[in-house]
């Protein structure tokens, strides 16, 4: 069964199990690097909130095996007991006042986002682009982004240069950055280390790499941004850095001490982007370094 019939097998079941006052519905869901994915919506007159749920990973757990009747019913459990009679009032959104101290940035792919940057503010940065978002947070629904689109930058009457400015102070503010080592993640990770953590670990170990993320590790690869982070980061090592951008939450820091890694290094980057990112999560296949003495990235590879 391919993708698009799962879905519409779910869909008529997930309905006809709700009933007459819930609408579910299917659409085509474009995610960062204009990657494509089937997003199911469940919406009732008891709530004013309509979640996306992908559908993806369900496919692929029935690919290996878990009944229909299975997956749909947790769907449906999963729903009742997360969102049933859950609102959220947006008339705050309107406001540019009520939204202003929780503008944030994320790094994403320019190129892989041509599509995206026809309809939201951004600003070029190397081969990537610097994006807005609104990061909500909530007793109800926890954390969570609304990116911010061209309709929403005229509806507040701002500029890119506002939402830059804002986003510089209220990032750093709300998403604090970390370094660590790989040893220092692995550690982290104790016995729910996955596959992924532990090939990076393999293809890592002899290099003394660090990661640049942000507390939550989510879309940390924007901590580069922050105003002397790697000022600080290349003063403690003496040192000037490559960086790879493993993914958008996360980079990759290994301190220049002389050789010819550059080529090296990229291929890693590739071979990091193929083998052990999800492709929404790609940010670049560049190889960045960061020049202490000029305080400047600049793309090498």
């Amino acid at each position: 069964m391919e993708i698009k019939e799962f879905a519409q097998y779910v869909q008529r079941q997930v309905e006809e199990i709700l009933g007459a006052e819930y609408k579910v519905k299917i659409q085509e869901v474009r995610k960062n690097n204009d990657v494509l994915m089937q997003g199911m919506t469940i919406l009732s007159e008891q709530n004013n909130i309509c979640p996306t749920i992908y559908l993806e990973e369900l496919w692929e757990a029935y690919n290996n095996g878990i009944s229909l009747s299975e997956i749909i019913e947790n769907v449906v459990r999963i729903y009742k007991q997360d969102m049933r009679g859950k609102n959220l009032n947006m008339a705050f959104f309107k406001s540019f006042e009520r939204v202003r101290d929780r503008i944030c940035y994320r790094l994403i792919s320019a190129e892989k986002n041509r599509k995206l940057l026809e309809d939201i503010p951004y600003i070029p940065y190397l081969d990537m682009a610097v994006s807005f978002y609104y990061a909500y947070q909530g007793d109800d629904l926890g954390m969570g982004t609304i990116l911010v689109h061209n309709s929403h930058m005229e509806m507040w009457q701002t500029t890119v240069e506002e939402l830059f400015l804002l986003a510089q102070e209220n990032t750093p503010r709300l998403f604090p950055w970390v370094s660590s080592s790989i040893d220092e993640i692995m550690q982290e990770c104790g016995e729910q280390q996955d596959q992924e953590e532990a090939a990076r670990r393999s293809l890592y170990e002899k290099m003394p790499f660090r990661v640049l993320t942000n507390r939550q590790r989510a879309f940390g690869a924007a901590c580069m941004l922050y105003s002397g982070v790697l000022e600080e980061l290349a003063e403690k090592e003496q040192a000037d850095f490559f960086i790879l951008p493993s993914s958008v939450h996360e980079v990759i820091l290994l301190a220049d001490k002389g050789g010819d890694w550059g080529r090296r290094l990229k291929e890693m980057v590739e071979e990091i982007n193929v083998s052990q990112t999800e492709p929404e999560e790609v940010l670049s296949d560049s190889l960045y370094y960061y020049d202490r003495t000029e305080k400047s990235i600049k793309v090498i590879f």
